[in-house]
């Protein structure tokens, strides 16, 4: 988190550095996966596309763990206001991971399998360092940092995204005033970033890794469909409107319509885990009404919230992004 308070320069040459570790743990794991697959170790792939045991109450589910390995693409959207020649840059640094994230993904899932059985891959708590105890012995250790090094550039840029979706729902009178501060010598949305830290510790003392991912992932998936059917809509509605850049229809109507099928049928697959990520989700209807509308309250109310946000000012040394801009 301090990164992502401090500089966003730091934080972007700091997640520069995790990506290419996560990228030698990837190229180390498919080579040796490689040369296990040329010394004839392809027994494992014998009815590998068996599908006898597949249960379709699963699918749901097991899109939701697919799609989240593959996620990092739309992060690039929640900081486009920080991106040199955006109309450029967001849909090739988008269409460009996506390609070599499935490539390297699909070796990595060969050199895998390569080595360790499926059953095994399922009993791991950690797949890559199984694979690593397997292949490079007494220095496993080594894709042991690497991974940790991939977790933590993960966590770095997620916290760097997210935040940013506070900070502009603040802008835009949706969340109190204070996030939509930034520091005023950092220039970092620094009460946005600290929002992020106590739901990181909350979710990391969940524990159960699907049962979060569950949770997770309705209220991500159900918006990113409501959301990609909102922009088919506004683009059928005002068709002259400039667009930096557009895709076809058929794109976004399968996304969406794939999005929100998924969705539905968690709610069988999962009911518990996705149950209460819908309660969670409606339950933000009253707070976003009572944000709309915190200007209309009572008086005392409304000096109350000044004052704290001036004595948070003061605390945290923010201001509004304006001042610090002009």
């Amino acid at each position: 988190m301090w990164i992502n308070s401090w500089s966003v320069n730091w934080t972007a040459r700091v997640q520069i550095i995790l990506t290419i570790s996560k990228l030698v743990a990837l190229g180390l794991i498919i080579i040796l996966g490689m040369m296990a697959l040329a010394q004839g170790h392809n027994e494992n792939f014998q009815n590998a596309f068996n599908s006898s045991s597949v249960t379709l109450d699963k699918i749901p589910l097991a899109f939701y763990s697919g799609m989240f390995a593959y996620s990092g693409w739309f992060y690039m959207n929640f900081f486009t206001e920080e991106v040199i020649n955006a109309e450029r840059n967001i849909p090739l640094a988008i269409i460009s991971s996506i390609v070599i994230i499935t490539i390297l993904y699909l070796l990595v899932n060969v050199a895998y399998y390569t080595v360790l059985t499926a059953d095994e891959v399922m009993a791991s708590g950690a797949v890559a360092v199984t694979f690593a105890e397997r292949t490079l012995k007494s220095f496993s250790s080594v894709i042991q940092i690497l991974v940790s090094l991939s977790c933590l550039g993960a966590i770095t840029g997620g916290l760097f995204s997210a935040s940013r979706v506070f900070f502009v729902a603040s802008r835009e009178n949706q969340w109190p005033t204070i996030f939509s501060m930034i520091h005023i010598r950092h220039h970092t949305p620094l009460p946005a970033v600290i929002l992020i830290y106590p739901l990181v510790i909350l979710m990391i003392f969940i524990g159960d890794l699907y049962g979060l991912l569950n949770l997770n992932s309705f209220p991500r998936w159900l918006f990113m469909g409501f959301v990609t059917f909102g922009l088919i809509r506004h683009r059928y509605k005002q068709p002259d409107l400039h667009r930096p850049f557009k895709v076809p229809m058929i794109i976004p109507g399968l996304f969406s319509a794939l999005c929100l099928f998924i969705v539905a049928t968690s709610l069988y697959s999962d009911p518990l885990s996705t149950g209460i990520s819908c309660a969670l989700t409606l339950s933000g209807v009253p707070v976003y009404y009572l944000m709309i509308n915190r200007y209309q309250g009572p008086a005392w109310c409304r000096k109350a919230l000044h004052l704290f946000t001036v004595k948070l000012q003061i605390l945290m040394e923010v201001v509004a992004q304006e001042i610090v801009t002009y």
